[in-house]
């Protein structure tokens, strides 16, 4: 073993604890089970295994585990390269891949492959494993694939139909089976334990000109034909393409016979993988055949026969043509039958196996049980709620599309519930079988099933620092598409998410287009990119918040018409939603508003039209329960709510805050002090329209998702790059802004937000002039933040200036008896009052919404207060009254 790759490894066992003892790492944690019982070879450390045989059974091969140590060969094998021009192939295929490479010299050689759209389009070079293929070739990366399209390559303009990979010196015409596996390193490994193979380069490639080759020689030779077994890979194309090579070369005159490998844990296994596991010996081998045997079967009865002969099971389910059948032997009959057979004098040993074959044959019942075959693939498991489900996959004998759905524990433990289940999730899906086969039927099938995390919001999961959406995940700027099973593999993470919400997010950065850069400068200007600034910190609002506790929200009013909407659209765009503006917490019950706040993360939630209140038409029971102030807790990313837990014991669940706000409305927001300083608020208006603008903002509006949404993988892809700007330049710009504004925290929010503009122009192209206008704008919008926290609202300063005349005249309104300092006011009182001397007196009900705010009057509370103004005013005979207490201005009190 390679000694940097050796020392690799047992420093990545340091997560195992391993005690090591005569050449061999005992005692390590076992990742399956959590036992002790986990060992490997110290200086061969391929395989690790749990000693746990028959309780665990955990075995993984390193290079699935740590794939991360087996992706850059050549920079690996530096200096080895100096004196062998092959020396990154030669370890990845001795290192990775297992082989003897005295035994394959001479069938492959080093080269060197570039992509200019590889890396998100940063171009990349990897070098290469190349066998030639008849005029052609076909190579594998092996330096970091994962920055690629595909893994491996044929060459351009060339077609390998009909042709196949086979290794050099063999001579297949004298062979007596020719093994036909799919890719090349599955050939080489066959041929590792002298097993004659040659690769077909593809399940759906049937390689006619190669075999009509063979049987040419072998005319000429006058031998025999030798058998053919197809050997491809154990998935559903793998499968079907058997089966069809299999009708055209015995049509084609050949004999035929299949293998395939046993698929009974999480990952796939090949005959590679077997070669590397040390598996690939006699047993397997007639396992594999035994498997070949079942998929060839010709008939329902000929699969069932095969089966019991194979386990001596009575009763069993299995599957044929996509439908459940059970097999289930009568032994009365079948002990009956023979008996009866062999009173006729059929008692020879030489005939006492078809005795047993015709009793067998008589004594037997197959009975199909669905129309259907429902595979478990994995369990689910939500660890805040204790909920559970087990994904099943359905597939029909009808052939139509395949259905995936979650089946909960009862379901699975009744006949009658997993029908009812089964029905309702697949169309026409009868299950007619019993409770007991189905226990028996799952039992094995559930043993040590697959176990995928799950998270139950999409975006980034701090837990796993990984972004999970629904068709794709991106870790370490590295993008992950789904499985066939609809999860995401990230190196040792199962994982998917339990939130379906609709993003189409392209990821091929070739369709990506950065036109809408110029037009979004072109129809908003400075103040369009500064949002920008905020939508990109949004997505890495959990790691800003884990740096620096907090990150700000967002504030778009504006009078309507001023393309607002447009905005938000197309940065939804720009994440791939599509006709998407934000969520009307208005409308929405408190239960719906927390369930808004807790389904992204590191995505932003828009809040829309959230200033109609009271006065709106749409005057539900729920409108006048929103309150800004509500959102407090979230500019630090604390809990939404707290609700107890459906499991009779006294827990609560109140998952935090992971999403960032954005608050669009025409009006703008009046809450507490505490509430505004948590905003960055930029004001619209349509002062920036032009007709360049206009035809800029339709050109955004009209950009097709595909040539957009790329950004938010650019965007994921400089994280890094990003976060680190952010957390360097933020205190820089707070620091600087602290000579403007006078409260730390609009310095902190606004700081952040310039810090976010720096980190922009990692990701798209900023000018220096551009720049500078937004760094203007970040300012000042941070200075008009500091001015609307010192002032009061209209409404309120049109309150106390009414007030003021009222009660510095003949008429006074104040309840208080502790006059110089506080100031107590009647509503309803001083309504009354300014009616009859002429005053404007807001609506109450809006105005109760604002006084609250009131900044010069600093707002006390409300309560009964022993009314100064009863007896003089002759109100009523009690002196208590309902009041609003304010504090007085320091400057309005008597001297001393």
């Amino acid at each position: 073993m390679n000694a940097d790759l050796q020392q690799d490894l047992l420093d990545a066992f340091d997560e195992f604890d391993f005690k090591a003892k005569g050449g061999w790492l005992r005692r390590g944690k076992c990742p399956q089970c959590g036992e002790r019982e986990l060992y490997t070879n110290a200086d061969h450390p391929w395989v690790l295994k749990c000693g746990r045989l028959n309780r665990c059974g955990y075995e993984e091969h390193v290079k699935a585990r740590y794939p991360e140590l087996f992706e850059d060969w050549s920079k690996r094998t530096r200096e080895e390269a100096k004196t062998n021009p092959d020396a990154a192939a030669d370890a990845y295929l001795s290192i990775e891949r297992g082989f003897n490479l005295e035994r394959i010299k001479g069938w492959y050689r080093q080269e060197a492959y570039f992509d200019p759209e590889a890396d998100n389009g940063r171009g990349a070079t990897s070098a290469t494993v190349r066998f030639p293929v008849g005029t052609a070739y076909w190579e594998r990366l092996i330096d970091r694939p994962g920055r690629f399209d595909k893994k491996a390559h044929f060459r351009k303009g060339s077609s390998f139909k009909g042709m196949w990979w086979q290794p050099q010196g063999r001579d297949f015409a004298r062979a007596t089976e020719i093994w036909i596996p799919e890719g090349i390193f599955n050939a080489i490994a066959l041929d590792h334990h002298e097993l004659l193979a040659a690769s077909n380069m593809s399940s759906s490639n049937y390689p006619g000109a190669a075999l009509d080759a063979i049987a040419e020689e072998c005319k000429g030779r006058s031998l025999p034909r030798p058998t053919l077994v197809w050997a491809q890979d154990n998935d559903k194309a793998g499968r079907e393409y058997m089966l069809r090579h299999v009708r055209q070369a015995e049509k084609a005159g050949w004999t035929c016979k299949a293998a395939l490998v046993p698929q009974t844990g999480r990952r796939k296994l090949d005959w590679n993988d077997l070669h590397q596991l040390g598996k690939l010996d006699g047993r397997m081998l007639e396992e594999c055949r035994y498997q070949g045997d079942l998929l060839l079967a010709k008939s329902a009865l000929d699969k069932g026969l095969l089966i019991y002969r194979h386990d001596g099971r009575h009763e069993f389910h299995f599957d044929f043509e996509n439908s459940l059948y059970w097999f289930k032997l009568d032994l009365d009959a079948y002990h009956k039958e023979i008996q009866e057979l062999q009173k006729e004098g059929r008692k020879s040993d030489e005939e006492q196996p078809a005795v047993i074959e015709q009793a067998l044959l008589k004594a037997h019942a197959i009975t199909r049980i669905a129309e259907c075959v429902p595979t478990p693939l994995y369990y689910l498991a939500n660890r805040m709620t204790d909920e559970a489900w087990y994904y099943l996959r359905i597939v029909f004998a009808h052939e139509g599309p395949e259905v995936k759905a979650t089946f909960t524990a009862s379901h699975l433990s009744s006949a009658t519930d997993f029908g009812k289940r089964l029905l309702h999730v697949a169309p026409g899906a009868m299950y007619s079988g019993t409770s007991l086969m189905l226990r028996r039927m799952l039992q094995k099938q559930l043993f040590n099933i697959p176990r995928v995390e799950t998270i139950d919001y999409v975006g980034y999961t701090a837990e796993h620092k990984a972004y999970v959406f629904n068709k794709l995940a991106v870790q370490d700027g590295r993008v992950y598409k789904a499985n066939d099973d609809d999860y995401f593999e990230l190196n040792r993470l199962q994982i998917k998410s339990l939130m379906g919400l609709p993003l189409s997010i392209n990821p091929d950065l070739r369709d990506y287009s950065d036109a809408w850069v110029r037009l979004l400068w072109t129809a908003y200007g400075a103040k369009g990119f500064v949002a920008l600034a905020y939508w990109l910190g949004t997505l890495f609002a959990e790691q800003i918040r884990a740096a620096q506790q907090s990150y700000p929200f967002l504030e778009m009013c504006g009078e309507a018409g001023t393309g607002k909407t447009t905005l938000l659209e197309f940065f939804w765009k720009l994440l791939g939603r599509v006709g998407y503006e934000g969520f009307d917490f208005v409308k929405a019950s408190v239960a719906g508003r927390n369930r808004a706040l807790a389904q992204v993360s590191n995505l932003p939630t828009v809040l829309i039209e959230g200033d109609r209140g009271g006065a709106s038409e749409d005057k539900g029971p729920h409108v006048r329960q929103f309150d800004f102030d509500e959102l407090k807790p979230m500019y630090n990313g604390r809990g939404i709510r707290a609700r107890g837990v459906a499991d009779g014991s006294n827990a609560t669940l109140e998952p935090p805050f992971r999403s960032s706000i954005v608050i669009a409305q025409n009006a703008a927001v009046q809450a507490s002090e505490a509430i505004l300083s948590r905003i960055v608020h930029m004001r619209w208006t349509r002062a920036h329209h032009s007709p360049e603008g206009l035809a800029a903002g339709k050109s955004l509006a009209a950009m097709p998702i595909e040539q957009v949404s790329g950004w938010l993988i650019k965007a994921l892809a400089s994280e890094r790059a990003v976060l680190q700007k952010v957390l360097e330049r933020a205190p820089v710009h707070e620091k600087r802004l602290l000579d403007k504004v006078k409260m730390v925290r609009i310095a902190t929010c606004h700081g952040q937000i310039a810090a976010l503009a720096e980190a922009l122009r990692l990701v798209v192209r900023i000018e220096d002039w551009q720049f500078d206008a937004v760094m203007k704008q970040i300012d000042a919008m941070a200075i008009e933040r500091q001015a609307a926290i010192n002032t009061d609202h209209p409404m309120v300063v049109e309150f106390w200036e009414a007030f003021e005349y009222l009660d510095g005249g003949a008429t006074p309104v104040n309840h208080s008896r502790k006059d110089d300092t506080t100031v107590a006011v009647n509503l309803n009182h001083f309504a009354q009052v300014a009616r009859q001397y002429g005053q404007n007196v807001p609506l109450l009900t809006e105005l109760k919404k604002h006084l609250p705010t009131s900044r010069r009057y600093k707002f006390i509370g409300t309560k009964n207060v022993n009314s100064a103004l009863k007896e003089a005013n002759a109100l009523n005979k009690s002196s208590a009254i309902w009041c609003w207490v304010f504090e007085r201005p320091a400057e309005d009190r008597p001297e001393a």
